[in-house]
């Protein structure tokens, strides 16, 4: 018996690795080219459900229908479908929204396919739409810029009112207000920032935050949109075609940010093995801990 029950766990065991050989890769055909994904692990109900509905061909013949340059493509609405020129599309999906699955490791670089969701007054737990999505261009961050992300602003403004209530501190105070109403707001923010650990030591509460040196890394060479890091789920990745972006990014659009000229797409799912699709792609998918 005890043999039967070994057999049967290094089975399983088998099965299991197998089936971690293998991945899907999406392609989203668009008049202004393909461009191809992962969806990740760490992410499965988006993934789960991206694959689900793109099998079923939900959004053949759907749109870009929202284009920010410098910022986003969004798509995924099927009421944009059969929507008529200078309609008004976003407010479409399935009636499920989908539980949000935030991952550090993965963040808003350009080429990041996140969910798009409702605002937090009517969705305080973030929950994802349920088939709308977004495609990251953003634009590139100088140095300092990416260095400034260390900081959460809203914990450091909130520790300086506190600090300011204080008597002790008017005189710093009325230096920042000056400095303020120089018109210099780079001065400005980087004293802000210089008073981080101050901030800290009086109000006891942390305002910096630990930013791996890969994020920084990527958000000063190809870009991205980290004002949006931990507030939309973030589920995977364009690891081919990332001008067709820039391209749907550039399109005329009106003041809904629609594009003039339709951009539809169709989306297509097809399982291959992770060494062939990093042979094929140069993805490197990461070492596993076992």
């Amino acid at each position: 018996m005890t043999r039967i029950v070994t057999f049967l766990l290094v089975l399983a065991f088998i099965g299991t690795s197998c089936a971690q050989k293998n991945d899907y890769v999406i392609t989203f055909k668009t008049p202004y080219g393909d461009m191809v994904a992962i969806l990740y692990d760490e992410t499965p109900k988006h993934k789960e459900n991206f694959i689900k509905l793109a099998k079923e061909h939900y959004y053949d013949s759907t749109l870009f229908h929202r284009v920010i340059q410098g910022f986003m493509i969004q798509g995924g609405d099927p009421d944009s479908k059969k929507a008529l020129p200078g309609q008004r599309i976003g407010a479409g999906g399935p009636k499920d929204e989908i539980p949000a699955e935030f991952n550090p490791k993965y963040f808003h670089e350009k080429g990041a396919l996140s969910a798009a969701r409702k605002g937090d007054q009517q969705n305080p737990e973030k929950k994802s739409n349920g088939s709308q999505f977004y495609i990251v261009q953003g634009t590139v961050l100088k140095p300092e810029e990416a260095e400034n992300l260390r900081y959460d602003q809203m914990k450091l403004m909130t520790g300086l009112r506190q600090m300011f209530e204080k008597p002790e501190y008017k005189g710093l105070l009325d230096s920042l207000n000056q400095l303020y109403y120089s018109g210099d707001i780079a001065a400005y923010q980087k004293k802000l920032f210089e008073l981080a650990p101050r901030v800290e030591k009086a109000t006891g509460t942390k305002v910096t935050r630990d930013i791996p040196a890969e994020r920084i890394q990527a958000y000063t060479t190809i870009g991205g949109a980290p004002h949006l890091d931990g507030e939309y789920t973030v589920f995977g990745k364009v690891i081919k075609g990332l001008e067709v972006i820039d391209k749907i990014a550039a399109v005329e659009k009106d003041a809904a940010d629609r594009p003039l000229q339709d951009v539809r797409m169709m989306v297509t799912v097809e399982e291959m093995s992770k060494k062939k699709i990093t042979k094929e792609y140069g993805y490197i998918y990461p070492a596993t801990k076992r």
